[in-house]
């Protein structure tokens, strides 16, 4: 590294921190907080049903639909290839989710919800609407509205 390079390096390094940037007041630090704060309490309403987090996410996703490639999945949740295939195997031998191979393309397979997929859904979205329901409840019916209209707002604007 030249000498130029290494103190221009070294300046940065010692320069005070951005006058104004306070962390607990920027928004994307306080949408994860927000965002972590709810899963870690919702998590309650699955993990008592031996689910984890990445499960419930999977299984959520795959119960919007009679079928679903795992490709796209992966697409739909906010995990990556390897976490949404952890997620299906375990669920595979929990028996809450089937794995079949697509007939036109062997590389391809569909995943669907088993009846006792199907049943556990149906327990655990009942207690996660409960608790947004709870949670929401200090909104009115309009900020209700509002936030998730601005939430629609803010995820278009961050998809770019």
């Amino acid at each position: 590294m030249s000498k130029v390079k290494r103190e221009e390096d070294e300046g940065r390094a010692g320069e005070a921190p951005a006058k104004g940037f306070v962390l607990s007041d920027f928004l994307p630090y306080r949408i994860v907080s927000v965002g972590h704060l709810i899963s870690r309490r919702l998590a309650h309403a699955y993990e008592s049903e031996n689910l984890s987090i990445p499960e419930w996410r999977v299984l959520a996703v795959i119960a919007q639909a009679d079928a679903m490639a795992a490709r796209d999945v992966v697409a739909q949740t906010p995990l990556d290839k390897m976490a949404v295939s952890r997620a299906v195997a375990l669920l595979e031998s929990k028996d809450l989710v089937a794995r079949r191979t697509d007939e036109r393309d062997r590389r391809v397979y569909t995943l669907s919800l088993t009846p006792a997929g199907s049943t556990m859904f149906k327990r655990v979205s009942q207690a996660a609407m409960e608790f947004e329901r709870a949670l929401l409840a200090p909104l009115s019916a309009a900020e209700r509205a509002q936030f998730k209209a601005l939430l629609a707002r803010l995820e278009a604007s961050a998809a770019g």
